[in-house]
């Protein structure tokens, strides 16, 4: 069955600002970046499971596809997929990430 993809407001805006830094030195590889990210969220729909855990977090239903040199963090639920995040591999999870906005109400 598949799940219904829902893009946060987070995740959309961490999705553009790495665009707009990646296009500082290449527009095309920006635009195919995004393309990336997009197609991947898209795809969990069908495979949800594939990522892996979040360490950092030691939630199950919380799990991550590296994108590049970026981490699309995302959650799963019984019907739905909710992407939560993207955060440069590089970054301080921890300083990057705070639960309390990105993780939605269960």
């Amino acid at each position: 069955m598949a799940r219904t993809i829902r893009w946060t407001r987070l995740v959309a805006d961490d999705l553009e600002q790495a665009v707009e830094y990646i296009a500082r030195d290449s527009p095309a590889y920006a635009r195919a970046f995004a393309r990336k990210v997009v197609d991947a969220g898209q795809s969990l729909a069908e495979f949800s499971e594939r990522g892996a855990i979040v360490e950092e977090l030691g939630d199950p239903s919380v799990r991550q596809l590296f994108i590049g040199s970026y981490r699309l963090v995302y959650l799963v639920a019984p019907e739905m997929v909710v992407l939560l995040g993207l955060i440069h591999a590089r970054r301080n999870f921890g300083a990057a990430w705070k639960s309390e906005e990105r993780m939605p109400p269960r």
